[in-house]
């Protein structure tokens, strides 16, 4: 699948000393500093294309690229692999009762959600691949678990056994009764008579009537959500990679589940070495999500005229851990912070600029903390103006760290 065209990324002057990031890791429930190998590899779970992108997406895209652009500025090479989940209960819910082919729907609103990454400048995936194009991924998975028994079918369609996994539950940290009062309204179906276990997941639906489905070695049908992003993540990635990142709303039962595929059919070799996970956005009291239809949409605020930088510095306002609430309050305050900066930056001195790249870089490498960046910025636009002579370095650093264009 086609992804959308990455911004240049300018390089900086000033040398990264430290060059490490530490990131809060679900699994462990503390700071994790990333050591990444000559390449650095990142997996974030991508969108279910059946509407538009909302700042709550945004959010958790931006905050992801935070940590691909801190990567890149200490020198390492970066490979971020993001799915689309172009085929699901969902999208096919959405075709349905708006009259609209499903595969059209879904090439519709992932082309709107690559024009608001690439307005938003965030970074491109190098490898953006559709739940379709990776069933043959997924084929071989769901075959490697159904070697070593870890499959069952249920009237045609193939459940997981999630105990074959001896950590799960270590992702989100979750008891079994916590997992089964999220369970059903995540995604999962504990009541369906049959199964083993309650938390037991669909790995290989069979093909029903008026659905698409894909003849495969494991009959006609289609993947289940968790096994997409296992089998695309081990396919582009390879095992124990740097970074499993998304919504907190994935902890479980999605990463859980993506783990413990991944873990029972290659023999407990482990999947990500962190998990990482962005707040909730809310608005008008609820997490801003489609079911509830309470979504600010990034597209509608482009076209109503909204700068993208604006919108990008409202995101990056609040921490990326953290749940918020948005308000129309937001907007004008990031139109006023980037202003200042705008105005600032024609003035100011070499000694100025360098002491702001290790400021904004500090505040990055401890959890992504990019409120205090922003802090840091604004500390600068604040001081007296310089003679010029640091313009440049500047506009580079937060173009480079924060993708700010200035």
């Amino acid at each position: 699948m086609r992804a959308w065209t990455s911004p240049d990324v300018p390089g900086l002057a000033v040398a990264d000393p430290a060059g490490s990031v530490r990131v809060h890791d679900t699994a462990s429930g503390e700071l994790r500093l990333t050591r990444p190998g000559d390449v650095a590899r990142l997996y974030v779970c991508g969108i279910t294309p059946y509407d538009a992108t909302h700042l709550g997406h945004a959010a958790t895209y931006v905050a992801f690229d935070l940590l691909n652009r801190a990567w890149r500025d200490s020198g390492h090479e970066v490979r971020y692999v993001q799915n689309v989940t172009d085929v699901d209960d969902p999208l096919l819910e959405r075709a349905a009762a708006t009259g609209v082919a499903w595969d059209d729907l879904a090439e519709r609103e992932t082309e709107l959600f690559r024009t608001d990454m690439s307005a938003l400048r965030v970074l491109a995936p190098d490898a953006y691949v559709g739940a379709v194009e990776s069933i043959p991924f997924d084929v071989e998975l769901i075959e490697r678990l159904q070697e070593r028994g870890h499959v069952y079918d249920l009237d045609g369609d193939l459940y997981y056994d999630v105990h074959a996994d001896p950590r799960f539950g270590n992702v989100s940290r979750l008891s079994e009764a916590q997992m089964l009062e999220v369970f059903a309204e995540r995604g999962g179906d504990p009541d369906r008579p049959g199964k083993k276990h309650p938390l037991d997941c669909v790995l290989w639906q069979a093909e029903r009537p008026g659905e698409p489905s894909w003849k495969t070695a494991l009959g006609r049908g289609r993947p289940g959500w968790h096994v997409e992003c296992s089998s695309i993540a081990v396919h582009h990635l390879g095992h124990d990679f740097d970074v499993q990142g998304g919504g907190s709303d994935l902890a479980f039962p999605h990463h859980e589940m993506s783990a413990g595929h991944a873990q029972a059919a290659y023999d407990g070799e482990r999947f990500a070495q962190a998990y990482v996970h962005a707040g909730m956005v809310g608005y008008e009291g609820a997490k801003m999500s489609k079911s509830r239809g309470n979504l600010v949409l990034v597209s509608r605020l482009r076209e109503a005229g909204v700068d993208p930088m604006v919108i990008r510095v409202a995101l990056l306002a609040h921490h990326y851990r953290s749940d918020w609430e948005w308000t129309d309050d937001e907007l004008d305050t990031a139109r006023r912070r980037l202003d200042a900066w705008r105005s600032a930056v024609g003035s100011a001195s070499r000694a100025q600029a360098e002491a702001l790249v290790p400021a904004v870089r500090d505040a990055l490498a401890e959890d992504l903390d990019a409120p205090a960046a922003l802090a840091a910025v604004d500390a600068w636009a604040g001081s007296e103006p310089g003679d010029g002579s640091g313009s440049g370095l500047v506009r580079d650093l937060l173009d480079a760290r924060l993708g700010i264009l200035l």
